[in-house]
This record gives C-alpha cells, structure tokens and sequence, in this order.
C-alpha cells in the first residue's frame, strides 16, 4: 500500500457561538484512520485542532495536497457559512465579509494536486456547496478526476451536533469501525456514503457526495464477515454463477448414526461436512441460498440444493478473475 496521509482538522473554540463537539470527531477520525481494524498502519494522520486563524488552516490545506501520495484526505469538523458568492470553513479569526477559507479555494487545491486520489470530508453547515458553481442560476459540479467530496448537509442545511460529536461524524465513526465494510473487510468513501445516507432520515441533514474516480480505495480494511479462504472456494464450489450445488444428508454434520435422532443415508462424512461448514458460512453473509427449502438443514436432508445470490455471484466473478 503506498502513501497515504490525512489532514484531520477540528475547531470548538470560535469567539462566539462556540461549538462542543468538533474536538472530539476530529480525535476520533484520527484514531480510526491511523490503523487498521487489526492494528496495522494506515493514513500518517496530522491532527490539528483549534486553528485560530484562515491563513493557517489554508496552509494547512496546501500541504495536505503537496506532493504525490498515493491518497490524500482531508477531515473538517467545525462551523459552516454560505452567503452570496460561495461558501467557508469559517476560522475563529472571522469577520464580515470574511469568514474563513472558501470552499472553492480548496477545491481548487484539491484538483490542482498531483496526489493520485484526493479525498475531501466536512462535517459542517452548508458544506454540500463544496464543489458546485452557480452557472445561470444552475448548480454544477467541477470536480477533476481523482477527486471525491462528502459532505455532512445540503447547501441549504446546517449539521447537528448530538452527545459530544456531529450526527455526521457519529455515523462515519461507526461506518468505519465496519459498518461500512464490504464482506472483505474493505471500506470504501462510497460504502461509508451509503451507510450515512440510510442511517439519515428523509426528514434530516442530508449527506452529500461528489466524486470523479474510476475505481474506490479502500479506506480502512476490518475483519472480514467470511474468511478470505473460505470465500475463495465459491470458485471451486460453484462450477459457474448460476450452478447449483447438489446437497444430500451426508453434508449434514449431525446425521451419523451414533447421534441420538432420526438418521438417513448418505451418512455425514467428513468431507462433505467441512463443504456445508463453508456454504452455511457464506449463506450467513448473504452469497448463498437453499433452494426449494428456507434452511440450509433442511436442503441437505432433503438432498436440494444451495446456489449463489446475485451478490455472491458478484463474488464468484471476482474470484474467478483473480481479484481476491
């Protein structure tokens, strides 16, 4: 994996409408971006809190962009402000007229960079205007390729905070512990996006997300739902996507003569029993179904079958190209 670096980036302490709970995202983003769900190293992470002032947080900005990392990602949490001529990360140093730094100057940094994938994630009111210019009344996006912005509201919504963190952050936190996570333990911005958008009610500040990428990294990487092992077998297993694995009572590991209950032949044997092993694991995740029963169990007594969902056959696929 190479460089990955983050900017993470929180501000309470504002002269007058002091927020509470931007410290502690910004604290937590760090932890979480810094490694791995395992403990390996991920993003070298740069946490700065309480910036006073726009020239600070600007050249901050800058550096978050310099250079040719592999990912650069850059974490806001703090106060939001729109008016007429676009919108700000507002800095404690604001004034009328000027309110910090303006959201169309770090997309501008954003897309001028030569890192190879540049992520931007603001947690604050109005932050959905961030990538949008207003061409005849008509709000489009400028986004060069490589660059991906999800933002905590609407241009048009503020961001809440609720129990010491912003509604927004709460939810990337836990997308990030793994509710996001696909079955192979990856997280992706766009997994994260999804988690957040179902979490929020249609009632509610509305997360946005703007991106120009061919492919998605992974954010961070968590335990996967089925054993890396175990899910390449759906290549072995199923001959193609829409095979059907005949099963029979010897998969059943409880249908042996010795157990104390009805049994029938084919009696388990162990090869068989270690295959079911494996397909009730992948069932469990959603790739496998039985057909014509509601159990696996009961497909086995009753020789059925199992077969993939579409899901898993987007798994088997990508097994069979090589690509887990």
């Amino acid at each position: 994996m190479g460089e990955r670096k983050a900017l993470v980036v929180g501000i309470d302490e504002y002269p007058t409408c002091p927020l509470h709970g931007c410290c502690n995202d910004s604290e937590a983003i760090k932890d979480l971006l810094s490694n791995h769900g395992n403990g390996d190293p991920n993003f070298s992470v740069w946490k700065k809190d309480n910036i006073t002032t726009k020239g600070e947080l600007r050249g901050l900005i800058e550096k978050c962009f310099e250079g040719d990392a592999d990912v650069a990602l850059f974490y806001y949490s703090g106060h939001g402000h729109i008016d007429s001529v676009g919108g700000y990360l507002v800095t404690p140093d604001f004034s009328e007229y000027d309110y910090g730094v303006s959201l169309q100057e770090i997309l501008t940094i954003a897309n001028n960079s030569k890192c190879k994938e540049r992520i931007i994630i603001l947690d604050s009111c109005y932050s959905g205007f961030m990538g949008s210019i207003d061409t005849a009344g008509q709000n489009t996006a400028n986004i060069n390729e490589g660059v991906t912005i999800m933002t905590a509201s609407r241009n048009n919504q503020t961001s809440m905070e609720v129990n010491g963190h912003g509604v927004f952050t709460a939810l990337l936190m836990e997308a990030l512990k793994g509710g996001a996570a696909d079955v192979t333990g990856h997280i992706s911005i766009a997994g994260v996006y999804a988690f957040i958008d179902k979490a929020l009610g249609p009632w509610e500040q509305r997360p946005i997300f703007k991106t120009n990428v061919t492919r998605f990294t992974s954010l961070r990487e968590v335990k996967p739902q089925v054993d890396i092992s175990i899910l390449r077998k759906i290549g072995t297993y199923f001959e193609t996507e829409n095979f059907r694995y005949r099963l029979d009572p010897s998969f059943e590991p409880t249908n042996r003569i010795e157990e104390v209950h009805k049994v029938v032949e084919p009696y388990a044997n162990e090869e068989h029993t270690a295959i079911f092993s494996d397909l009730q694991k992948l069932e469990g995740i959603g790739l496998v179904v039985p057909v014509g029963e509601e159990h696996m169990y009961f497909a086995a007594m009753n020789s059925k079958a199992c077969e993939l969902t579409a899901v898993g056959k987007q798994y088997w696929r990508l097994v069979k190209e090589g690509r887990i």
